[in-house]
């Protein structure tokens, strides 16, 4: 399942979303003239590899730099390929635009990082001895997407279901579209853990696990009441003008 486009206006400019999808761009786009040694090289220090904080002792012979513990944030803005790209930008375009409007821009940048600091917690709690880099803002996209499915479960959700070769467009719930999607992921976890192939090897299932009931946990935190007033009211009406006072 493929999103497209969701049925929920803004009132607010989503300034934060796209400025987080414009620095994920910039590194994305630096990474692409890297060379393969490179490459892995910045995969490894920057990605988040469970054995290397699991297992100083091993970090330690493999020649993993000391510390390294910024590699908690640099992670979320690091991609495998243009499909993991563009695919984990587009879920961040439609879902989070909506949260930043009921969160405010700063709330919801800290909001993101728990998630994807919860979502890396999660991996390592069922992967400790991993020696495979972690990279990618699916786990915090995910806590975003676990956010919208408390908030706005009434939404419709454009989708592209490929059958064979066919691109099919349907207009889905996003209860539905965002229940179905964790249940895949909860399920391929599973699979994984107990060693059923699923062919999609490399897919840190419970982080997206783990992000998506995070978000649903910390929204309650985060969310701002007046905003949430005004972007229901924009929602129920489908006129996004009205005005804001932040104070």
């Amino acid at each position: 399942m493929i999103p497209i486009r969701d049925s929920i206006p803004n009132v607010h400019t989503p300034v934060m979303v796209r400025s987080i999808i414009a620095v994920n761009a910039v590194i994305f786009l630096f990474a692409l003239h890297l060379s393969d040694y490179s490459l892995a090289r910045m995969f490894h220090e920057f990605g988040v590899v469970p054995a290397r904080f699991t297992n100083p002792q091993w970090a330690e012979w493999m020649g993993y730099p000391q510390g390294g513990y910024y590699a908690f944030f640099t992670y979320m803005f690091i991609h495998g390929g243009w499909l993991h790209f563009l695919g984990n930008m587009l879920s961040l375009w439609i879902f989070a635009d909506n949260i930043e409007d009921i969160m405010g821009p700063f709330k919801f940048l800290a909001f993101y990082f728990l998630c994807g600091l919860g979502a890396l917690g999660i991996h390592i709690l069922f992967n400790p001895d991993s020696a495979v880099p972690v990279v990618g803002a699916s786990g915090a996209i995910a806590g975003v997407m676990g956010a919208y499915f408390l908030l706005y479960p009434h939404s419709k959700v454009v989708t592209i279901i490929p059958i064979f070769i066919i691109p099919f467009f349907i207009e889905l719930p996003a209860v539905i579209f965002l229940g179905l999607w964790f249940l895949m992921q909860f399920f391929s976890g599973v699979s994984a853990q107990v060693g059923v192939p699923s062919g999609s090897g490399g897919v840190a299932w419970w982080a997206h696990v783990g992000g998506f009931v995070l978000g649903m946990f910390l929204l309650r935190f985060f969310k701002d009441e007046k905003r949430c007033y005004y972007c229901y009211k924009a929602w129920k009406t489908g006129k996004p003008d009205f005005t804001f006072d932040d104070n």
